[in-house]
């Protein structure tokens, strides 16, 4: 592993916090991605800017012929109100690094201190992303070309509830996919006295509430993993009317592209099923679609072994069980090159992943970084 002098890591640390202070959100991050860009020139990378709006691309090219890897880390922030009372916390009230993104960001610059100095063969690629949070800020730099030519390509999260520093690893699903649906349910409207005559949207939309929690229980696989959630439900202005209409909004999770097919699928069906049932129509529209991550087994296999050897056998280890169905878009760039999504726990008390207590710990700065300049001195041929 690339030992970081004291200086190097202070710097880290000072980066992170500043960027703590300063957050801003998806499609935001000129700030970032100006300080960014500023650190990768003074370090001789070749930066490209404006990437997928505000992304940026650091290009180390060692002149000697070897494979193109690529590193990455999200750079945006949260609409949450921190409540941490930090001497660095958020000066933008209702914008918040509640994910991390700071120490991401701060890691791989630390990353990239380390890489400058090292006698390395191919080519690297930092990707700093804007737009994780629900803005497909990977799918954008991926149209925007940042893959071209990249043989493997890897990243990190940070990992609450999980020992401070472990650095761990699952091969094949890692991370949920999630889906958002908005579905307007239409009937007929009438008078509140006569329902009768009408045909009632909220009435048929309550059913189909109720019928999609058989989706995952009674439809998909136990041996799956998925959640169908019904997060909005809109119907009606008045007290004395049947709507027309009523929409719903749904958020599905899946552990695997199969379960994804499969919830897809039954959901479609449930509500076509329901509305039928009741003389309704249904229209149905995909808003948004994360795949789930799949690592690469070779991949996996290779960071657990770099890990191995970077932080030793206590502080790493494979995962056999998917750690969350939380969504990362880091799964737009696995679809396209071989890859390994791993994590580094922030400790066993630290607050959960967007609650407005939640604080990136320095002290995982090195470790993460430490674990990207030793994947690509693997990679790259060492010194």
């Amino acid at each position: 592993m690339n030992s970081f002098s004291p200086e190097a890591i202070a710097e880290a640390v000072a980066t992170r916090r500043h960027l703590h202070a300063n957050p801003e959100l998806k499609y935001e991050e000129r700030g970032t991605a100006d300080l960014v860009a500023s650190r990768l020139r003074s370090l001789g990378y070749t930066v490209e800017t404006g990437v997928a709006e505000t992304g940026v691309v650091g290009l180390l090219d060692t002149g000697r012929p070897g494979p193109t890897i690529a590193l990455r880390a999200d750079m945006d922030a949260l609409p949450i109100l921190e409540d941490t009372g930090l001497p660095y916390a958020s000066k933008a009230p209702g914008k918040m690094h509640a994910c991390g993104h700071d120490g991401h960001t701060a890691s791989l610059l630390l990353a990239a201190t380390g890489l400058a100095g090292m006698r390395l063969s191919g080519r690297i690629k930092l990707l700093f992303q804007p737009a994780e949070e629900g803005g497909l800020g990977a799918a954008r730099m991926i149209e925007a070309g940042v893959l071209d030519g990249v043989a493997a390509i890897y990243g990190y999260h940070n990992r609450p509830a999980y020992p401070l520093g472990r650095v761990f690893a699952k091969s094949g699903p890692t991370m949920g996919g999630s889906s958002l649906y908005e579905v307007t349910i239409s009937g007929k409207g009438g008078h509140a006295s006569r329902p009768d005559l009408a045909i009632d949207p909220i009435f048929v939309g309550t059913a189909v509430v109720q019928g999609l929690q058989s989706v995952v229980s009674r439809r998909l696989s136990p041996l799956e993993s998925g959640v169908v959630t019904v997060t909005q439900f809109h119907g009606g202005n008045s007290h004395n009317i049947i709507p027309m209409a009523a929409t719903l909004a749904i958020n599905t999770r899946d552990g695997s592209p199969a379960a994804y097919e499969r919830i897809d699928q039954e959901l479609r069906w449930v509500i076509a099923q329901i509305c039928e049932a009741h003389g309704a129509t249904a229209v149905i529209e995909q808003s948004m679609r994360i795949p789930s991550v799949v690592n690469d087994a070779a991949e996996t296999d290779f960071v657990l072994a770099t890990a191995l050897d970077t932080v030793g056998p206590e502080r790493s280890g494979r995962m056999d069980s998917l750690p969350t169905m939380g969504a990362e878009d880091f799964a737009f760039y696995l679809e396209q090159v071989p890859g390994c999504f791993f994590f580094v726990g922030n400790g066993e008390d630290s607050a959960y992943l967007h609650h407005p207590r939640y604080d990136y710990r320095d002290e995982i700065l090195p470790v993460a970084a430490g674990m990207f300049t030793a994947i690509a001195e693997r990679r790259l041929g060492g010194r």
